[in-house]
């Protein structure tokens, strides 16, 4: 539709329902329709001269004049028919269709800068698995138009082309664009104007197709903190153990000089970054297929834990020396590539760090991981990698400057009793897991799980002594392994076994009274004047733990919680529950700790994963 610049206002509110528009989205309906993806999306429906349009367009600009050479702001506003909503910029699917705006600036004038879009609102529907990113009700889109030095005095049309497909819970209509003209004018004695448009704080979201510009320098900001968190991984209590592991194994590699540590760091960042890879690839796998996807859900399902609890006790016991020798082979050969100095041992360490690094998470790992989740698989990829690096950033650093390698300790007779020291804490660390396993499974098939690890330690033992023969040791080693599968066979059985977590439930030695978690409720006790306080945590994650025992549940947070009459709520997410893992998708988050904080007459407030009892008082008022 073209509009003349007679009669064009600052403020443009064409409602662009078109006939021949309309006909030939319906056209495309009826086609195209049957042939588009419908995996985790309504199907679109036939349709012909139907009002696709549900949405009503309005374009306004923030002066009634400007300078030439001056930068004019531009706001677009979406309003949303009720009972419908549009895909946000950023769609939850490759197969939706983007809510996206494109600007036709005047001939010869610079292209207008990064649209700034609103963060879409994560809401369920019926024909989707996930929750999807959203708009609803009135949205406002905007932008920096630059005018040049030069222009003339006049009035200058601005085209906007507004691209939305609208949804209900039960269907999807054809995409349609609705184009929109308003007046720039160029003259001195400009004032403000519009400010209803203005007012509206938009976030500087990443932009979608067309606006390539605005995308990447949101992409980039979401892998800075995905860098950024990945580093401080490594100081997480999760990834401690492994560091003992790494530590020993890089002194044993000085003694074979520079090349040695670089091989050393090299391959240890290999390992971590193919890791987040292989996470990533697991992802997408499980988002296809319509599985919730999560960091550190892992820890939710036994046969992982039972596992993993094996490997910890093989890397015990090589760390005792039971793997020195080079039977029982199959045994040795996993074991031994544990905290061994040789490559296969640093890649082998930098998938294990990987792998103990997931039931942590890190301050900037939530909003980066909440962002990779909800992308497209490139994008998911990009993140995870970026989230890698940053944590194998320390050992590509020694591999780069290998003289840092001089700050470690001299190899000498200390370090048989530090390679014995550390083996306890890796103990410590099976201990941990035990833990974490009889929160998904009932006690007895953990007791026998205990009693085959047992037994698997009793063979290794057995195939180490120096007088057995070849034989006995080989059929030792076959029995240790035919246990450890016997053992994690029996918990990973056990799950649907387990009972109702109780973990939301306040003992009597709590100084927070914690209730269970009911979303409805909350929201509820809200809308109500009440303050709630939500606490997502696990067996499994220790900085949950970590955050309980420092910050929580302490007498100046329960104070304040007595006193501004706070309900405290606890969500246990150590087994797998969907409900939970939709509640955190709704804020953008894959991960926990999750805390939040419901505000009579506010929205919710996120606090970080490292919470403090500042963050929490402060915003009580307190």
């Amino acid at each position: 539709m073209d509009v003349g610049l007679q009669g064009i206002t600052p403020e443009g509110r064409i409602r662009g329902t078109h006939r021949a528009r309309l006909a030939l989205a319906g056209l495309f309906a009826m086609v195209a329709g049957p042939f588009l993806p419908i995996m985790g999306t309504a199907q679109i429906p036939r349709q012909g001269v139907l009002d696709l349009e549900k949405g009503d367009i309005s374009v306004a600009l923030d002066r009634t004049a400007y300078l030439a050479g001056e930068s004019a702001e531009l706001a677009v506003r979406l309003t949303i028919e009720d009972g419908w909503h549009t895909n946000s910029n950023q769609p939850t699917y490759d197969n939706l269709i983007a809510t996206a705006v494109d600007i036709e600036m005047p001939p010869d004038w610079a292209a207008a800068d990064a649209l700034r879009y609103p963060v879409g609102e994560m809401k369920r529907f019926s024909f989707a698995a996930d929750a999807i990113s959203v708009y609803e009700g009135e949205v406002f889109i905007r932008a920096s138009l630059p005018t040049p030095a030069g222009a003339a005095a006049g009035t200058y049309p601005i085209r906007t082309n507004v691209t939305y497909q609208a949804c209900d819970d039960k269907m999807c209509l054809a995409p349609v664009t609705t184009p929109t003209t308003v007046g720039l004018t160029v003259a001195a004695g400009g004032q403000a104007a519009n400010p209803e448009f203005f007012a509206a704080d938009v976030g500087a979201a990443a932009s979608g197709a067309g606006q390539a510009a605005g995308s990447g320098r949101g992409f980039l900001w979401f892998v800075l903190l995905g860098f950024v968190g990945g580093l401080i991984l490594n100081a997480m209590p999760c990834v401690l153990p492994v560091l003992s592991l790494k530590v020993f194994g890089l002194v044993k590699s000085a003694e074979g000089g520079r090349r040695a540590v670089t091989a050393g760091g090299l391959a240890t960042a290999a390992g971590i970054i193919l890791s987040f890879l292989l996470l990533a690839a697991a992802a997408i796998a499980a988002r296809s297929a319509g599985v919730a996807v999560g960091w550190g859900i892992q820890f939710q399902e036994p046969l992982f834990v039972g596992a993993l609890a094996v490997v910890m006790l093989l890397f015990t016991l090589n760390m005792w020396g039971l793997f020195e020798i080079p039977l029982p082979a199959a045994l040795a050969k996993v074991g031994s590539t544990g905290p061994s100095e040789g490559l296969p041992g640093h890649l082998v360490t930098g998938f294990f760090a990987t792998l103990m690094a997931t039931p942590c998470s890190a301050p900037f790992l939530g909003t980066a991981l909440g962002f990779a989740l909800t992308q497209d698989s490139g994008t998911t990829v990009a993140m995870f990698g970026a989230i890698g690096t940053g944590m194998a950033s320390p050992y590509l650093l020694l591999a780069a400057f290998p003289a840092i390698g001089r700050a470690l300790p001299r190899p000498g007779a200390w370090m048989a009793t530090f390679r014995v020291v550390m083996g306890f804490l890796l103990a410590a660390t099976l201990v941990w897991l035990l833990f974490v396993l009889s929160g998904l499974v009932p006690a007895p098939r953990v007791a026998f799980f205990e009693v085959g690890l047992l037994a698997v330690a009793l063979a290794v033992w057995l195939a180490s002594r120096r007088g057995s023969g070849r034989p006995f040791r080989r059929v030792a080693g076959l029995a240790a392994a035919a246990l450890a599968v016997l053992a994690v066979a029996t918990v990973a059985q056990g799950r649907s076994e387990s009972g109702a977590s109780t973990l939301g439930v306040a003992p009597e030695d709590r100084l927070i009274a914690w209730q269970p978690f009911d979303r409805d409720r909350a929201e509820e006790l809200s809308a109500a004047g009440t303050y709630v306080f939500v606490d997502v945590t696990a067996d499994w994650c220790f900085t949950c733990k970590v955050n309980e025992a420092l910050f929580l549940e302490t007498e100046e947070v329960a104070g304040a919680f007595e006193q501004h009459g706070v309900v405290a709520m606890r969500a246990d997410w150590t087994r797998r529950d969907e409900s939970i893992g939709r509640y955190l998708a709704d804020f953008g988050r894959y991960g926990i700790p999750f805390y939040v904080l419901y505000r009579p007459g506010g929205e919710p407030h996120v606090f970080s994963e490292l919470i403090s009892k500042s963050a929490i008082l402060d915003l009580l008022g307190d």
